[in-house]
């Protein structure tokens, strides 16, 4: 079976159609999983290309050093990841993590959402509801204080220890509901434990009746670029259940969403303000 005969089929050409690029994208798209390496003669059978053509094509992109060959076999070369490299990096944070929440949140059947830190808030910049929990309406935009809500406490956790200083002398310690943290000292042992365990778990400090549990999406140097939680109700999770059952698809989403952005495009500490999230 020919290229043309499967899903890859070129599209009719129009006015503006070039054949010879075309036909240069088809021998690319020739190699998968199931044919890393072929001959000559096994790509113009899979292109319907003459050998000829398959030939001229083939030398040239081993030219380009998209291709390589050792005189009879061809497989394509790390080269290629470049072609895809410029639609990755144009990805925003919520375009990539949206489609990965949407999957969490179909499995658990629980609310999920992704924000980064700006000031002393978290601003939410993706989210996927699965029924109201809170009394306030969340959209993209919505702002928490950080230090009362599980994403904020685990990108808090995350910051330097000079970023964090100003930012917990900035903190109002507004108290929330009756179980909100009070004071510095007691968000900063907060802060260590979420530290060491990777993720953070806030029961009705935000919103009585209302639990959440987070964890961090990394940079490729380590640090948190965003966070993404599941947000539940009391009376559906109690914490060990949350943590027994939320937690680990949780930080599968988290790793998922870290390694597409790793892949995408490497991050500076700066990208992880709200004005560096394009």
């Amino acid at each position: 079976m020919t290229l043309s005969e499967t899903s890859n089929e070129t599209p009719d050409p129009s006015g503006q159609y070039v054949q010879s690029l075309a036909r240069g994208l088809s021998v690319i798209r020739a190699f998968d999983g199931d044919h890393p390496e072929m001959t000559l003669s096994d790509l113009a059978r899979r292109t319907g290309l003459t050998r000829a053509t398959s030939r001229r094509f083939l030398l040239t992109l081993v030219e380009l050093g998209y291709v390589k060959t050792d005189g009879r076999m061809f497989s394509l070369t790390a080269r290629v990841l470049e072609l895809g490299f410029s639609y990755l990096s144009a990805l925003s944070l919520p375009e990539i993590a949206q489609p990965h929440l949407e999957r969490l949140a179909a499995a658990i059947h629980e609310s999920t959402s992704a924000s980064v830190l700006d000031g002393t808030d978290i601003v939410y910049v993706a989210r996927v509801p699965t029924r109201r929990i809170m009394s306030v309406r969340i959209n993209i935009g919505t702002r928490f204080p950080a230090f009362a809500t599980s994403m904020g406490r685990v990108l808090l956790a995350s910051l330097p220890a000079a970023e964090l200083d100003e930012h917990l002398a900035a903190i109002d310690y507004e108290s929330r509901t009756s179980h909100t943290i009070g004071s510095r000292a007691a968000l900063e042992k907060e802060l260590t434990r979420v530290r060491e365990q990777g993720w953070a778990m806030v029961d009705q400090e935000l919103e009585n009746g209302l639990r959440s549990i987070a964890a961090p999406v990394r940079q490729s140097d380590g640090s948190a670029l965003a966070a993404i939680n599941v947000s539940t109700t009391a009376s559906s999770h109690t914490a060990e259940s949350i943590q027994e059952n939320l937690l680990p698809p949780l930080l599968a989403a988290a790793a998922d969403i870290s390694h597409d952005l790793t892949a995408s495009r490497p991050f500076s500490r700066e990208t992880s303000r709200l004005g560096g999230v394009h």
